[in-house]
Order: C-alpha cells, then structure tokens, then sequence
C-alpha cells in the first residue's frame, strides 16, 4: 500500500473514532428516555399483580434546608475573612525565621482578631441557648410505635432543630478560628522566646582572647576610613542644611535643655522643703517630699532631653545614622538625672529624718555616688554602642566595647558589695557595748549580687558578651523597678489605707454620710490598700519579665483564662463565676440575716409565741435561707443534678468514715427545734452543770449557767443523754428554805412563823399553799423545812432570799435564834489546846490540817 493510501486509511480511523467519542458523550449527557409501557396485545401475556403488591410510591424529595439569617450570614462572613488573614500570616510564619519587630508586629495584628472572633462567639451563645430552650419545649421526638406529631409540630420542630444547628455551626466555626488564632500567637511567642536565646547565648570570643584583640587591630585602619567617610557625610549635610533660623532652633532648645537641667538642682530645695530641724517628720509628709523630690529632679531633665532631640529631629542637620548616636546620648542624660532623683528621693543623703528607708548616713552616700556613677558608665557604653552600630563597626570591636563597659559595671558593683561587707565587719569588731548593726545590705541581697557579678565576669571572660549585657542591664533595670516599687506602696499604703484610718477628713466624712462604723471603714482601707499593693506587684513582675521576652499579653491571656474560664476535660472552671456564685451566696445569707433580724426584732415580739418557738421559727427561717442561696449559687456554676449527686455520693463516704459526729449533732439539732424538748430559755441540768438555753445552733447548744459561763452541748448529747428540764411544762418553781433552830424552841411557833412569812410574800402561789415540815431532831436543834412555789423559776432565789431574811428577823424576835455551829462550841478547847510555837514547829502538817479544817 502507497503511503497516500496509508495516510487515508488512518484519517479514516481517525474521524470514525473522534464520532463514536462525541456520541458516548451525547449519550451520557441525554440518557434516553425511560420504555414505554408494553402495548395492550403484550399485557396478558403478564399476570397483573396483587393491589397489595403494587411497588411502594416513591418517598418525596428532602426539603431544601432554610436558609440562613441575616445575621448568621454577616458572623460567618466574618469569620471567613478572619480565616483568610490567619491563613496568610500562617504562611508567613512556615519556613523562615522572622526578626523580632516582624514577629512582634504580627502579633500585634492577630490580637484584635482574636478580640472580635472571641465577641461573634458570645453573640451566638445567647442565641443558641434560646433556641434550645424553644426546642425542648416541643419534648423529644415520637419513637417508633408511638403516635406521629402532626404537620404543624413537625414543620415547628424542623425550623427550631434548623435554628439550633445554625447558631451551633456558627460558634463552632468561631471557637475553630479562635484555636487557629491562638496557636499562631503561641507560636510567634515560640519563634520570640528561641531569637531571644539564640541572640543571648550566642558565644564570640572571650575578652582575653589573642585572637580577638588580633582581629580587632586589623580592623582599626578600616574603621578609621568609616569614621573619616561619616565625618565627611555629617559636614556636608551640616553645610547643605545649617541655615540661621536652624541655628537659632538649636541653640535655643540647647538653652532650655541645659538650664532645665542646671534649674533642677536649685528648684527642688525650694518647692520641696526637707527642713532638716524636724527629727521625726509625718509620714505623709516625707512620702509627699520625695514624690515632690523624684518629679522636680527627673522631669525637668526628661523635658530638656526630649526638646533638644525634637529641635535636632526637625532640623535634619545630621545624617540619620548619627541621629541614633544623639538619640543614646540624650536619653542618657535623662536617665542619670532620673537616676539621681530617685535616690535622692528614698534615701535622702543630706536628710536623714526624711529617708524612707532606715540606713545610715555613709550608706546613703555611698549608694548615691555608686547609682550615678553606675548609671554614667552604662549610658557612655551605651552612646559608643550606638556610635559603633552608626558606622558599621566590625564585630570584634563591637564586642570587645561591650564586654568592656560589663566588666567595669561588674567591677563597680563588686566594690559597692566589697564595702558595705567591710563596714558591717568593723562595726561588729568595735570596741565598747554592743549596738545591733545596721544592716544597709542583707545577707540574702549580698550574695545575690556576688552570684550576678561572677555570671558576668564568667561570661565576659568566656565569650558570652551579650548574656553580660544583659545580666547588666537587668540588674539595673530590676533595681529601679525595687526602688520604685517601694516609693509606690509607700504611697498606696498612706494615700489610701491611711486616709480610712483615723480621724481623717475622708473617713469623717464617709462615716456620717454611709453609717459604717470606724472599725469597718478601717478594714475597708486596709482591703483597698492590699488590693493596690497586689496590682503594683504584679505590674513591677511584668516589667521585670519584659526584657525576657515574656510579655504581658502573655501573662494577662493566662489571667483572662483563669478568670473567666478553663476547660479540663468536660469541666469548665472559671474564677469569674466562681466569684459571682459567691456574691450570689452572700447576697442570699445577707438576705437571710435581715429576714431573721426582722423576725427577731419586729414579727416575733408582736405575737404570743413563747421565746422557744420564736427561736426555732428564727432558725429554721435561717436554714432555708441559707439553703436557698447555696442552691442558687450551685445553678449559677451550672452544677446539674447528676453532678451534685456525684458529690453526695463522695460526701456519703466521707460521713460513714469521719464525718458521723458532725451529721449527728446536725440531725439531732433539727430534731430540737421540731420536737422541742428543750427551748431557748429553759432552765436545764445536764450532767453536772445547769443553766438557762441560750442558743440551739446547727452542731451545739448553748447553755449559760449561774456564774455567767457558757456550756457547750453537743445537740446529740441532749438527743441521746439524760437531760433535766426544770421548766418543760410550766415555769412554775419550787423553793425549799431549811431553817434549823435551838431543840428548847417550840416547833409549832417555828412552823407558824414560817408559813406566815411565805403567805405574807406576795410572789409566793397561794396554791399549792405553802407547807412547813418537821425534818429531823438533833443533839441541839430541830430542823424544818419550808417549801412553797413561785410563778416563775427565776424569781425562786430571790423569793428564798426575802423568806430567809423575814424568818430569821421572826426568830429573833421571839428569842429563838438559829444555834451556833457546832464548830463555834469547839473554839475555846482548840485554842486552850493549840501547841506553843515550838511544838507548832514540830508538827506543821497537822497545824495546816486544822488551818483547813471547816469554822
């Protein structure tokens, strides 16, 4: 076959496949219709099927689901973009390592979101908590078997099931973009906290390393070419833009920069008077005189800093990388002079009556002199740092003036160290009595401060420059920190404890305008002043922690979960609310207590209740108040029923191994006040003791007995014990008055006078009549006995004390008085008998005995 032929056969092939491949397509996209039904000449040749057999019609096609609110569609617009920008600053954070602004930056960036994805998630939760409370309103859906809802319920049912899903998919969706938003912060602080380690520990040659001073000294002749190229870039800028207005500026701003920081010195003695004649100043007086002295001695000297810096700024005269070098420079000075004033305001070297802090004159001083000389060397490491960073300095020399200026303010410290320890070993060695030394360092800050100066100097010595810097820098960061900390709890502890205390103008003030008593608005000044020493505290730890790449919103995300909520497992714990159920529980006991009090002191005394009744009205008013509020606060944390019955449980096997005692003496404190045994105000004997029911509390009852002593029974022992109730059915009382009398005496004038002297008594019952015994016959006397009774137990020992009197003013009368003891007879024979001086001697223990023996 030719060639033309082949092409033509395959061109054939070629046209007959691209048909078949165009009609399977068509094919599948127009199915050919479904068969016609067979013609009527086919259909007997099938048996028509059963009525009961005909195929089932087909189920109808699901509803389309409603569509979403308005309000739905915004939130999860919302969150669609909010899911976009976390996706783009995900892919920006994988596979490379940014700098430290960058991160920062992105930090910034993802916290807002994180705030408005956090405020479309409590917007839904209202939301969906409605909507499941509409839906549990139709109750759970018929189970199979059971009648089936109608249309109208069906329809209701689907629309609030539609309406639950909605508002559920929605928060889900905002907790899911809220956990992605998390873990990327998380992540930035990861990739924070590594940069900030790696930059810290990053090892470079030692300080007495040959190799880098060698390396160094090969670098000088390059540096001195940069230095002469930036001397030439800062003239020729200097003639491109110095004109006469520009000088003028700058000489201006100089002027004010240094006169403010001249003025400061001769301005603070004259606004703030330290008069050194008071030996013993207020305090408010002396913490007002160092703010006074802090203000005038920083201020002045941050304003001058900050306008030469605005007027070299604006004039442009220099180029911009010298611009840092003023910038250090100008800042510097400010820090020294804050520095200075912050000394001079805690310690006051010239006034040692005005120091906040007790140290001596010499330590005051030599702190000063050390804190500014201190603070003059970091700010010169600091301006050669910024001059070196300005000019592209190599980095050997970069290190080597950094290790530098570490060592010497490690060196510097030590000796500050070296001297106070000097000073505490010559005052203990002196001669003479011994006076406690003054400690101005203690033990503990000591060695702290030996243990930093060694870190440095190791790492100075070992490579480590930047971790030096570093320690340097803390060390006087958190130094300032300490001392400011101390001036603003000073400040705290006075302006706002001291202002409630004592007969101050505000506390008078609140005092007649509140009510509350001095002792409260006391107690409230020393709540408010802990609350102001906490938030301070906590302030200065987070501006410590700074520098460490710890952050505050790092800090404050971990109290925003604390306060309002944690999850472990399928707990939520959340001090918020646990803080409101507590509010919620005492507003419910206050409560309580004003109910009892208006029934103590308004209901009860209008009605005919007996005290005892009063009482246990009171106390059972008092138990489902408080039980009522436990059960409010126990809803409030959400604690369902399966929950509490979970702690019942527990609280079940606590009680059968520890707790029956405490259960007992509660049951058995509900049973007092129901069955009433005893009631307040009884008079009741329980073992030995005996007294009048004061209290039935929830463990205990009080009991006050005749010395004005308290007794406190266990509830159960009055369940379970034997208790005498001298007043269980009425109040009346017994009074028995023994009266013996000379056996000579006629008894029936005795027992007469004795009955006329109980009828005469007009708190005596006249019935029962009063009855005069014939009790027995001794030797010398013959004894009676009068009993009769009173209205009221209380009135029985005053009654028996007005009987005895009135009896024995009878007796007298009639010349019968009551006998001598038979110990009065004895007296004369015992004195004829007691022994001489020295036979008193011989026998001292039978001497004692008689001593003792009953008159």
């Amino acid at each position: 076959m030719t060639n033309t032929g082949m092409r033509r056969l395959l061109g054939a092939v070629l046209v007959s496949v691209g048909m078949a491949a165009g009609g399977w397509a068509l094919a599948q996209q127009n199915p050919a219709p479904a068969p016609a039904q067979p013609s009527a000449q086919a259909q007997p040749q099938t048996p028509p099927s059963p009525p009961q057999a005909a195929a089932p019609a087909p189920a109808p096609a699901e509803a389309p689901p409603p569509p979403l609110s308005a309000d739905t569609k915004a939130a999860r617009a919302k969150l669609d973009g909010y899911k976009a920008d976390l996706d783009q600053k995900e892919r920006a954070l994988e596979g490379r390592v940014l700098p430290d602004a960058d991160l920062q930056n992105l930090r910034q960036q993802i916290e807002p979101i994180i705030a408005d994805i956090r405020a479309v998630i409590d917007e839904q939760a209202p939301k969906l908590e409605a909507s499941k409370a509409r839906l549990s309103q139709l109750g759970p859906k018929p189970k199979d078997g059971q009648p089936e809802e109608s249309a109208d319920v069906a329809r209701d049912r689907a629309e609030r099931e539609a309406a639950v899903a909605e508002f559920d998919e929605t928060q889900r969706l905002g907790r899911a973009r809220l956990v992605q938003a998390e873990q990327l912060i998380a992540k930035i602080s990861d990739q924070r906290r590594s940069g900030f380690t790696r930059a810290l520990f990053a090892r470079t040659e030692g300080l007495l390393s040959p190799d880098l001073w060698l390396d160094a000294l090969q670098a000088i002749p390059r540096e001195l070419r940069a230095q002469r190229t930036t001397l030439s870039d800062t003239l020729s800028q200097l003639e491109r833009n110095t004109t006469l207005g520009v000088l003028l500026v700058l000489g201006l701003a100089i002027g004010i920069g240094i006169a403010l920081y001249v003025g400061r010195r001769s301005l603070a003695p004259r606004v703030v008077r330290r008069d050194p004649a008071l030996t013993d100043p207020a305090r408010r007086s002396r913490l007002l005189a160092a703010l006074g002295v802090l203000l005038l001695g920083a201020v002045p000297a941050i304003a001058g800093s900050w306008i030469v810096w605005i007027a070299f700024d604006s004039s442009n005269i220099f180029p911009s990388r010298l611009e840092l070098v003023v910038g250090a420079l100008l800042r510097g000075i400010a820090f020294i002079a804050f520095v200075r004033a912050l000394i001079d305001a805690i310690l006051a070297p010239d006034h040692a009556s005005w120091r906040l802090i007790s140290v001596s004159n010499a330590s005051a001083d030599r702190i000063m002199n050390f804190s500014v000389t201190l603070a003059t060397i970091m700010v010169a490491g600091k301006v050669l740092e910024s001059f070196n960073q300005a000019i592209a300095a190599a980095l050997p020399i970069t290190v080597i003036t950094r290790a530098v200026f570490a060592l010497v303010s490690a060196l510097l410290f030590a000796e500050l160290l070296r001297r106070f320890a000097a000073r505490a070993t010559q005052e203990e060695a002196c001669l003479g009595p011994y006076v406690a030394p003054e400690v101005d360092i203690g033990g503990p800050i000591r060695t702290v401060g030996w243990l930093a100066v060694a870190i440095v100097v190791g790492s100075v010595l070992g490579g480590y420059v930047a971790l030096a810097s570093f320690m340097v820098d803390q060390a006087v960061w958190i130094s300032i920190i300490i001392a400011l900390l101390i001036l603003t709890i000073a400040l705290a502890d006075e302006f706002i404890g001291g202002s409630l205390r004592g007969p101050s103008r505000l506390a008078t003030t609140l005092q007649a305008n509140t009510g509350l008593r001095r002792r409260s608005l006391e107690q409230i000044g020393v709540l408010a002043s802990g609350v102001a020493r906490l938030c301070l505290i906590i302030m200065a730890i987070l501006l410590v922690l700074a520098p460490w790449g710890i952050e505050s919103t790092d800090l404050m995300g971990s109290l925003r979960a604390i306060f309002f909520g944690f999850t472990v497992g399928d707990v939520t714990i959340s001090l918020s609310s646990i803080l409101i159920a507590a509010l919620l529980f005492t507003a419910g006991f206050t409560l309580t207590r004003v109910i009892q009090r208006w029934l103590d002191n308004t209901f009860l005394p209008a009605t005919e209740l007996d005290a005892g009744l009063r009482n246990s009205i009171r106390t059972a008013a008092g138990y489902v108040g408080i039980i009522s509020a436990a059960v409010i606060a126990f809803t409030y944390l959400g604690l369902s029923l399966e929950r509490v019955t979970i702690v019942a449980g527990a609280l079940s096997v606590g009680i059968g191994f520890g707790l029956q005692s405490i259960v007992n003496n509660f049951i058995s404190g509900l049973i007092l006040l129901w069955e009433r045994p005893i009631r307040v105000g009884d008079l009741v004997v329980v073992g030995d003791g005996e007294g009048y029911v004061r209290r039935i509390n929830v463990r205990s009852t009080e009991i006050q007995t005749g010395d004005r002593s308290t007794l406190i029974v266990p509830n159960s022992n009055l369940i379970s014990g034997i208790v005498r109730n001298r007043v269980r059915n009425d109040r009346v009382g017994r009074v028995l008055v023994s009266i013996p009398v000379p056996r000579a005496t006629d008894p029936d004038q005795v027992a007469e006078i004795m009955r006329k002297a109980a009828l005469a008594h007009r708190e005596v019952m006249s019935e029962p009549t009063p009855r005069v015994f014939f009790k027995k016959a001794t030797e010398n006397t013959i004894d009676f006995d009068l009993v009769c009774f009173v209205d009221d137990i209380d009135a029985a020992g005053r009654v028996s004390s007005d009987l005895y009197f009135e009896i024995f003013r009878k007796l007298r009368k009639i010349g019968a008085p009551p006998p001598e003891p038979a110990s009065s007879a004895r007296e004369p024979e015992e004195a004829a008998e007691k022994p001489a001086p020295a036979e008193q001697g011989e026998d001292e223990a039978l001497t004692l005995l008689k001593d003792k023996s009953p008159a």
